[in-house]
């Protein structure tokens, strides 16, 4: 079949005076097709005939009336949907074959008489008019830590103009991730844009009873009056006005991936490890938008004086089981201080607890369905004259420090009942809490590893041996005679 290429170039060397036959050969075809496409003076493109009729029996062509009153009740069933009901109601009359001759059909009837689609409006950015807030889920790309599993959220700041982002770790929606995160893009960035952009986050909205709508938190707006930034959302159910942002996660989430996997390994040894590759992809990616982030920059207000404390304060009781409540989870502290109030500070990542102003226990902020954050230290002398608590205890998850502690505990449920198991788990934390966890944790894995049962005796003989008995020496009284003689030869030089 000839190509317009071949006549472009048939014609192109019949301007130059070329011979028909020596222009036909370099063209790729015969002189008596030359001749025709010469003097038919189109290309084959331009002479192609469309088809207007059909070269198969339409399988629908009674069927149609059926399908099309389906999709005329719901335009948003699709074809294949459609093609196994009129197979249940026809059996035999259709092959799997002519899936695609529906679809056809049902794509001419959208183009003709469907529903008005969507229309997206592109938008004008203008430098220094708008940042956009939003957070974005990383569990999918499967990073560990150590080998666990490493669930966590981005916080992800945008300049819609020059697509200039900050990201942040964070552990959920809260304000004061979503704070954090903001005051640490607008530092980095040296500048305050007019506006800030989220979509409905809890964290800076909330519900309105009466009339359903959303309404921005006053905690968030003092926040944002400190510096000077309007507050803007999108429409409930309308993510793409805050697109910048939540087109920008799939890129920036693509560009991770591939680094996870040029690297050959998604385990890293610390969080500050993973948390240096992602500070690098940033880096890369913000480095080419510096000329239209010049621009921007040059359109941005001056920051206030001074950073706002990104935390929130609340007075707490220490409980009888020696935790107090924060945002809805309980955080351990010594149990001297039961009954005594504290000052909770609640911060995106962490929860400091406070007693007369002095820092008392700072704990890792509890996760999702976590139900708090109790260090086995705070209670385990409790446990110790009470372990028949310990198998219905609510935080009893929280008494295993790390993985080989649970797999001891559960090899002494094999191997024991239950309370004299749990008598035992609780005397070898009790050794943990007292000596070193490293080297009682040593000892239960070469006892797992050896298939031993990890008793407590086993265990201390490994990690805490007695201290063996020491000679009693007796040192007499100096003789200052000696002295006297060094010091008296000294006078006499």
């Amino acid at each position: 079949m000839i190509k317009d290429q071949q006549v472009r170039l048939l014609m192109k060397e019949l301007r130059k005076q070329t011979p028909l036959v020596t222009a036909a050969s370099r063209a790729g075809m015969s002189e008596r097709t030359a001749r025709k496409w010469r003097d038919s003076g189109k290309l084959p493109s331009e002479s192609e005939r469309q088809r207007d009729w059909r070269t198969r029996e339409d399988p629908f062509e009674e069927l149609w009336p059926e399908a099309e009153a389906l999709l005329a009740s719901d335009p948003g069933l699709q074809a294949k949907t459609v093609f196994e009901e009129l197979q249940r109601r026809h059996p035999g009359q259709l092959k799997p074959g002519q899936l695609r001759t529906l679809q056809r059909r049902f794509r001419d009837w959208r183009v003709r008489q469907g529903p008005e689609r969507e229309v997206y409006f592109d938008q004008e950015r203008k430098p220094g008019e708008q940042g956009q807030s939003d957070f974005t889920d990383m569990r999918r790309l499967g990073v560990t830590i150590r080998g666990e599993p490493y669930p966590h959220l981005l916080y992800r700041f945008v300049l819609p103009y020059s697509n200039w982002e900050h990201v942040e770790l964070a552990v959920s929606e809260t304000f004061e991730a979503l704070a954090g995160g903001l005051q640490e893009s607008l530092w980095e960035l040296g500048g305050v844009p007019r506006e800030h952009r989220t979509d409905n986050l809890s964290a800076a909205t909330h519900n309105l009873r009466q009339t359903g709508g959303r309404e921005f938190n006053r905690v968030y707006l003092e926040f944002l009056a400190h510096y000077g930034l309007e507050a803007s959302r999108n429409w409930p159910g309308n993510a793409h006005e805050n697109g910048d942002v939540e087109s920008s996660h799939g890129h920036f989430k693509t560009a991770l991936e591939q680094r996870l996997r040029l690297s050959g390994t998604r385990d890293f040894s610390s969080v500050q490890h993973y948390w240096q590759l992602v500070g690098e992809i940033e880096a890369q990616r913000n480095s080419r938008r510096q000329e239209r982030l010049t621009v921007e920059r040059a359109a941005l207000r001056p920051l206030p004086p001074r950073r706002l404390p990104v935390y929130r304060e609340e007075q707490r009781t220490v409980t009888r089981g020696s935790t107090v409540r924060v945002a809805s989870k309980a955080y351990s502290v010594p149990s001297r201080l039961i009954g005594e109030r504290l000052t909770a500070r609640l911060y995106a990542d962490r929860v400091e607890l406070l007693f007369g102003g002095e820092l008392v226990v700072r704990h890792d902020r509890a996760l999702g369905q976590q139900p708090g954050r109790v260090d086995y230290r705070h209670v385990v002398h409790s446990l110790l004259r009470k372990p028949g608590a310990f198998a219905q205890y609510r935080y009893r998850e929280e008494m295993f420090p790390t993985a080989v502690f649970r797999q001891a505990y559960d090899r002494l449920c094999e191997q024991r009942v239950q309370r004299n198991a749990d008598l035992e788990y609780v005397r070898i934390l009790h050794l943990a809490a007292t000596t070193l966890e490293a080297r009682v944790e040593t000892a239960l894995r070469d006892c797992l590893e050896a298939g031993e049962r990890p008793s407590f005796e086993t265990v201390r003989a490994a990690a805490a041996p007695a201290r063996p008995d020491l000679p009693d020496v007796h040192i007499g009284d100096p003789d200052l005679a000696v002295y006297d003689a060094l010091l008296g030869g000294g006078r006499q030089r």
